[in-house]
Formats: C-alpha cells, structure tokens, sequence
C-alpha cells in the first residue's frame, strides 16, 4: 500500500498536481464494472482530470479511457 502512495505522489507530481488538489475517489465499488473494491485485489487507482478513479482492475481502465467523460459525471454525480 505504501508503494501505491508513492506512485500516486509521483504521478501528481508529474501532473503538476499537489495530492491536496486530488478530489478523493467517493464510492467504494468500481465507477465501470460496480464491482466491490478489493475483491479482486488492489484497486487499479490513477488520476484523471484531478479526480482520484479507483477501478476493481486493469481491464476496466480501457472500458474508462473509451469514455472517460460517462465515468467522470458518475462520480461527480455521487458526491452530491
């Protein structure tokens, strides 16, 4: 797990990011598959447009990446 914050820090700052500017990831199942997070291991976690995606796995990045924008109204539509 530390090794997933380090990259994480790693690739905001390559972003041009600070992890405070990250808005967290708000549902605990995979915003593509609706799949429980951790039930198939770690999560596949990246950012995108400065939201946090957390996804049950790899596969579901490429679902994500045909369509980000689906996925992104998602999320910003569970945290209201």
């Amino acid at each position: 797990m530390k090794n997933l914050f380090i990259a994480l820090a790693l690739l905001l700052s390559a972003a041009g990011l600070r992890a405070d500017e990250v808005k967290p990831y708000p549902l605990q199942t995979c915003v593509v598959s609706g799949e429980k997070l951790g039930e198939m291991g770690d999560p596949y976690v990246f950012t995108k447009d400065g939201q946090e995606i957390k996804l049950c796995c790899k596969h579901c990045k490429e679902q994500f990446e045909k369509d980000p924008e689906k996925f992104l109204k998602k999320l910003s539509e569970a945290k209201s």
